[in-house]
């Protein structure tokens, strides 16, 4: 019986230190297009891909505060308006996470299935995983709490790993009852897994009805369940996102779902997952998953290469030369740049750490910010000015805003711009510019169809993002955002 209905859910967390500097906390890896020949996000990708199984209702999505606008739009672009994004005040594992999101799916249907899937994973061989989800929605729809174990081709230390009572067969794929998982194994313990058929990488996937979940819930972490059902009974709509209470969700207990729920569940099912599944957690790979050149090499942007192989270049401005080179990844942003042997990027989470604790913005945020009306490039800066590149979309607007401590001016260098300042309206054609004294009220909109972009000039006692009052916001925005 494959008639009930299945809600994707897409787990957006995270903030992808693994891939600084192109990913940051400010504009995580799941947002970013890093394989995908289509110029798809992570996210982008992993609805895409399950988007052709029958009886698929829109997706719940999952993510932070900061991020919402980001997952909002990327899911609009693939024409995927009608779904639910529920906003964490702060990130509790996905024990919570899974919890929330089977609450919401029976509010929206009697008993739907879950599927779990996390936002930042390649999947190659599509028709593979279509496949053995159809194999899972068989035993989900018997009570069955489904995980998905992937078929591992080298003895990983960076994942974890499930025991199933019987040896996974790919020519007779079936589900299999677990019998145990361990956590990141030391190289040797991970040699012995991968010659035992019994032993699959665990995926994070899972399959289940929302009830089946929920009763399990009750049953193994009901403090967990307490939790979150008052943080969604309390919840508030804001557009179409979901704000969790901050007050009931901040005492989750913060824990997987693995710990609270399948290691302790009799109704747990591993099927073997075999399609080129990869979780994108290093540089090194990002470069084995993606398309190569003849000498081995993955080169992204303004690249010229002589004499190099199995190497991964990649420039987000400036030109980048290189001359035999050997296993290396060069990855330049337009604030930082990365050099390393490719078999040492799994440091690279080390280096952000150090960076961070020196003080180093570019450890955590881009110079490009996003904002629900578009985005701005931080292009120079001092203690007493700041000067900005800022693009506005279609029909799209800041905040009514003033600030305390700086003067701005503005000069259009595309499109059209509406000023609106101390209530008079302006309109501005490319060249012109308008002056913003400190403490007026000002806004700005993009009354056309293409693009508009501004250059602004910042000046006065502090340039800092949070010298903003804001009077009035289309997005409903309250923090400095």
């Amino acid at each position: 019986m494959k008639s009930k209905n299945i809600i994707p859910v897409i787990l957006c967390g995270g903030s992808g230190t693994r891939l600084w500097p192109l990913s940051r906390k400010s504009y995580p890896k799941q947002y970013l297009s890093l394989v995908s020949q289509e110029q798809k996000s992570l996210l982008q990708e992993t609805y895409q891909r399950i988007s052709n199984l029958e009886n698929l209702l829109n997706p719940i999505l999952i993510c932070n505060e900061e991020h919402r606008f980001i997952a909002a739009e990327q899911m609009r672009e693939i024409k995927v308006e009608k779904n639910t994004i529920l906003l964490e005040p702060f990130g509790r594992n996905t024990g919570p996470a899974i919890t929330l999101a089977a609450l919401i799916a029976i509010k929206k249907e009697i008993d739907p299935m879950l599927l779990i899937l996390s936002s930042d994973h390649v999947i190659k061989k599509t028709k593979n995983f279509i496949d053995v989800i159809n194999l899972g929605i068989n035993y989900a729809d018997k009570d069955k709490l489904v995980t998905f174990g992937v078929v591992p081709t080298s003895p990983q230390t960076g994942y974890g790993y499930i025991k199933s009572d019987q040896p996974f067969n790919l020519s007779g794929i079936k589900g299999n009852k677990i019998k145990a998982f361990t956590e990141k194994p030391s190289y040797e313990k991970a040699c012995e897994f991968i010659k035992d058929k019994r032993y699959t990488w665990n995926s994070g996937i899972f399959l289940f009805k929302a009830k089946t979940v929920l009763s399990e819930m009750k049953k193994y972490c009901p403090e967990i369940l307490n939790h979150c059902e008052k943080s969604i009974n309390k919840s508030e709509n804001d557009l179409e996102f979901v704000r969790v209470n901050e007050k009931y969700f901040e005492n989750c207990p913060n824990v997987s779902f693995d710990i609270s729920v399948m290691e302790n569940t009799k109704n747990g099912i591993v099927l073997p997952l075999n399609a080129g599944w990869n979780d994108i957690g290093s540089w090194e790979a990002v470069w084995e998953t993606s398309e190569k050149d003849e000498n081995n090499n993955l080169r992204s942007g303004n690249v010229f290469l002589k004499d190099s192989k199995n190497c991964y270049l990649r420039s987000e401005k400036r030109l980048i030369a290189g001359i035999g080179l050997d296993d290396l990844i060069v990855v330049d942003t337009n604030d930082a740049l990365l050099i390393s042997k490719k078999n040492k990027t799994q440091s690279v989470k080390e280096i952000v750490q150090i960076l961070k604790d020196k003080g180093e913005t570019a450890s955590y945020k881009h110079q490009k910010i996003y904002r629900p009306w578009g985005h701005y490039l931080s292009l120079a800066k001092d203690k007493r000015w700041q000067v900005k590149s800022i693009l506005v979309k279609p029909g799209e607007s800041i905040s009514l805003q003033m600030h305390h401590h700086r003067s701005e001016h503005w000069v259009v260098v595309k499109g059209t711009a509406k000023v609106e300042l101390n209530g008079n309206i302006t309109f501005l054609s490319e060249n012109q510019s308008i002056y913003i004294p400190l403490g007026s009220k000002h806004r700005l909109t993009n009354p056309e169809k293409v693009d508009l972009i501004i250059i602004e000039v910042q000046s006065g006692s502090y340039v800092g993002e949070d010298d903003i009052v804001r009077f009035e916001d289309k997005y409903g925005r309250s923090e400095k955002s």
